[in-house]
């Protein structure tokens, strides 16, 4: 009973930050383009850009995942600290509702949970968006992109969308051409059911890894911010 009350307070929770996040200008703006090559590890390139991953590497040495990440012939694709804050934000509404101190610290959450979560986001081999296959998020009995298992034992998928192209001719009339568009990188988790996540730059090639970066407007850590949040709550 004391379970179904907590999921019943976080899915409140989660519905609360849904309007407020609406609200947050800053919580959109995307993770822009880099360089395709960087001369130095994945761990370097993080620590390079500060205002995009310094909760993300803080998340890294928590886990005490510094030595995966450095690990050679590795894919990471890499949450901006925006997708975490708001992940820890609906932890903090759940810890709030239940009278409990909040989280103003990352280090409060203890690092199984950074562990298990973080894991999620690394594989083993080097791959760019050349490697995957097709996906299409509403055919996927056509084209379903590709079953990965993480490095934490996660089955997730990861496909590579054609979009359309899609124009007006002179009577005004759309036209659409289908998968002729460009191509966008997705990760995917099949633990909460199918979530689907897009890339925002992808092809950072390392020194030890090939790092892709998520969209920030439409990824919580995680993928489900409830389990998230439930998982860090039962261990605090």
């Amino acid at each position: 009973m004391k379970n179904m009350n907590l999921i019943k307070y976080i899915i409140g929770a989660f519905s609360m930050l849904v309007v407020f996040s609406s609200c947050e200008k800053s919580g959109y703006i995307d993770s822009g383009t880099y360089p395709n090559n960087y001369d130095g590890t994945i761990l370097q390139y993080l620590d390079s850009r500060p205002e995009l991953f310094d909760s993300l590497r803080k998340v890294v040495k928590l886990a005490d995942m510094d030595a995966v990440l450095n690990n050679d012939n590795i894919t990471f694709f890499a949450p901006p600290d925006v997708t975490i804050e708001k992940s820890v934000r609906l932890l903090n509404q759940v810890l709030f509702i239940q009278g409990r101190d909040t989280v103003i610290d990352l280090a409060q959450v203890n690092p199984i949970v950074w562990r298990e979560y973080l894991s999620m986001y690394v594989f083993e081999e080097r791959r760019s968006l050349k490697d995957y296959p097709q996906l299409d998020t509403l055919k996927m009995e056509s084209f379903p992109g590709q079953g990965f298992i993480a490095v934490g034992g996660q089955n997730m998928n990861i496909g590579v969308l054609y979009n359309d192209v899609v124009s007006k001719n002179n009577e005004g009339v759309e036209q659409r051409v289908k998968y002729a568009g460009y191509r966008q990188l997705y990760l995917s988790s099949f633990d909460f059911g199918i979530i689907h996540t897009p890339i925002a730059t992808s092809d950072i090639r390392t020194r030890n890894g090939n790092l892709h970066v998520l969209n920030i407007k439409k990824h919580w850590f995680g993928f489900s911010s409830i389990s998230f949040a439930n998982r860090a709550f039962s261990l605090m």
